[in-house]
Order: structure tokens, then C-alpha cells, then sequence
């Protein structure tokens, strides 16, 4: 239910989603194949942590953003920097996450660059 409201809210704010995964399997699976601009990862999925899937998605160099209800607490030591919505959250602080996720990886990609 709450995989439905977040797509709801992304669909609101004017982006397309482009998958969802409702396990670690799938999710896997998509994050090392699938297009995307930024990815938005619940760090426990269905009792199993999503670590694996955020390694898949550094490794292509891409963004995403944590959502958990431990808030940054949740994370690893691997993933201390990557930002963090607390659930519950409001579709301005999911915008404003998708915004700085996604500006963040076009600095990095400039960085590479030049």
C-alpha cells in the first residue's frame, strides 16, 4: 500500500515511474538493468535490507534515495552520506529529495567530466 501511495506521489510531481519491486529479487534485477533517473529504495523490503540493491545502483552511478522509517539511522556505514526520507513523508520533502538527488548526480557526472 504505501509502494502505491509513493507512486501516486511521484506521478503527482510530474515524473514517470519507471518500476516498482515489491522484493529483493526483482529489485536487484532492475537495478542493474533498468532506466532510471533517480531510484527511491525503502531500506527494509519486506524484511529484508536493500543494501544490495543500492551497491547494484552506486555501481552504475546513479542516485537514489533511502526511505525508511528508522530515518538515517537505518543506514549502513557503506551508505552514510546518501540521503534519507523519514516515512511517513510529504510529497514536498519527497520532491525536494528526487531535486537534490538528482542534482547531486549531474555534479558528480560534470566532476567526471572535466
Amino acid at each position: 500500500m504505501i509502494q502505491m501511495m509513493v507512486a501516486d506521489m511521484i506521478v503527482e510531481l510530474g515524473h514517470t515511474v519507471a518500476a516498482e519491486a515489491s522484493n529483493l529479487a526483482k529489485a536487484l534485477s532492475l537495478a542493474q538493468t533498468a532506466r532510471f533517473d533517480v531510484a527511491i529504495l525503502d531500506i527494509n523490503l519486506n524484511g529484508q535490507r536493500i543494501d544490495p540493491v543500492a551497491e547494484a545502483i552506486s555501481l552504475r552511478q546513479l542516485p537514489f534515495i533511502f526511505a525508511s522509517g528508522y530515518g538515517e539511522a537505518g543506514r549502513t556505514e557503506r551508505f552514510r552520506q546518501s540521503p534519507t526520507l523519514q516515512k511517513p513523508f510529504n510529497l514536498s520533502q519527497l520532491a525536494e529529495a528526487i531535486e537534490a538527488a538528482t542534482i547531486s548526480a549531474k555534479e558528480g557526472a560534470s566532476l567526471k567530466e572535466g
